[in-house]
């Protein structure tokens, strides 16, 4: 099947004007893949994976989070129940056209991923986590930025912001080049903000607080994809989360990428075995409702 790509306004919740940010939409079977974006970037990060699921022949949504895709002004307006509820409204849509639906999500959208497989079971399939963050820890964190757990005030986490990382989250150095280029010269839209204000980490740090709560509610056949070598978020997030979850994980390690595999030199492995993952929930789903067909291996 030939995936067809439009490029829309967000989906509901974005706080931004609708002119400056898109959200990627691709049309294809009853088998949906939402794919959920990360903290201060945009559904460019996730197009690579997204394509490729596209032309796998599975429908593909990956909307903007709410103050996602603008000025830093507007992102450090939101909390992360406005960054949940974006993702729950594009959960609701793409079930419209699916019966069968694989959250994935990069770093804190893997988090927000989990809590809808959590809160709405019926509607979530499966979850693919690409680089869970839990805990800010990855070897290019500086000392100062763990020591914010000690803010415990808005106002306070609004006098400070973070630079990014030299390393951006990606070791190949094209593309971390590209990407460098393009957050200087963005508005915010294309590639996401540069930098992340302290007021988006202390969110962060409450949307875990509520997801660790209900991590063992996820009991959905879970693909978990981290790096090795993640600079931001280090191997034992992935690691904590294959040990609390009660349903089936899989945890693949990659050995050639940071933090942003969904852009990094292992991206078509990130597609191949998040296809594969998709085909073997297909066949537990089909398997599910009607026991006389043979058992998934």
């Amino acid at each position: 099947m030939t995936a067809e790509v439009s490029i829309l306004s967000p989906n509901v919740g974005a706080t931004v004007p609708d002119a400056k940010t898109t959200t990627y939409r691709i049309a294809g079977g009853k088998v949906g893949v939402l794919l959920l974006h990360g903290l201060c970037g945009t559904p460019a990060e996730m197009r690579f994976v997204a394509m490729g699921l596209g032309r796998a022949g599975y429908t593909v949504h990956c909307p903007l989070l709410a103050g996602h895709g603008g000025s830093r002004q507007d992102i450090v307006k939101t909390r992360w129940q406005d960054w949940y509820k974006s993702a729950e409204a594009a959960l609701d849509e793409i079930r419209e056209s699916c019966d069968t639906v694989i959250v994935a999500g990069l770093c804190v959208g893997s988090i927000l991923g989990m809590q809808l497989a959590a809160k709405q079971p019926n509607k979530v399939q499966a979850v693919a986590l690409y680089s869970p963050t839990l805990w800010i820890n990855g070897w290019a964190i500086k000392p100062y930025m763990r020591l914010l757990s000690l803010v415990p005030f808005r106002w306070l986490a609004k006098l400070i912001h973070f630079k990014d990382t030299a390393s951006l989250g990606i070791k190949c150095p094209r593309v971390r080049d590209f990407v460098r280029a393009a957050l200087t010269a963005s508005d915010g839209s294309e590639m996401g903000t540069s930098g992340t204000p302290a007021t988006m980490v202390l969110e962060h740090r409450l949307l875990v607080k509520a997801a660790r709560k209900i991590v063992k509610s996820v009991t959905q056949p879970t693909l978990i994809m981290h790096s090795r070598e993640d600079d931001h978020a280090d191997l034992n997030n992935a690691t904590f989360l294959q040990r609390e979850m009660t349903g089936t994980v899989d945890l693949i390690v990659l050995e050639d990428s940071y933090h942003m595999i969904t852009l990094d030199k292992e991206r078509h492995v990130v597609v191949d075995r998040t296809k594969a993952f998709i085909e073997r929930t297909i066949r537990s789903v089909r398997v599910a409702a009607d026991p006389r067909l043979p058992q998934v291996a």
